[in-house]
């Protein structure tokens, strides 16, 4: 399997993980030409910008190892653009949601 299967696999377990906990999936795999944001999802009055990060394994570090200070400035910047494309005037925050084989975690990071 090709990273990009799997990686595509981990957004689409990420999404159903999130829709199971209340939350509404607005966009996934939004893209411009400068970024991309893997899910945009809304729980209540907040919109939760989120990174999938998938391992197989822990051996070489979980998916929250991989965010790193250029990452987070990366999901900063397009959160800020998705917000300002949709005109969104409410609370915004950043997500990650680490996939390591069968266990999922949600970390909210701002």
């Amino acid at each position: 399997m090709t990273t990009f299967v799997s990686g595509r696999q981990a957004e689409a377990a990420a999404a159903a993980y999130l829709k199971n906990r209340g939350f509404k999936i607005l966009d996934q795999n939004w893209r411009t030409r400068w970024c991309e944001i893997d899910i945009v999802a809304q729980k209540k009055n907040v919109v939760y910008f989120a990174e999938v990060k998938y391992r197989k394994s822990d051996a070489f570090g979980g998916g929250l190892d991989y965010i790193t200070p250029k990452k987070l400035e990366q999901m900063t910047f397009a959160a800020e653009m998705w917000v300002s494309q949709h005109g969104w005037s409410g609370d915004y925050r950043l997500l990650a949601v680490s996939i390591n084989g069968d266990q999922i975690d949600l970390i909210e990071i701002v």
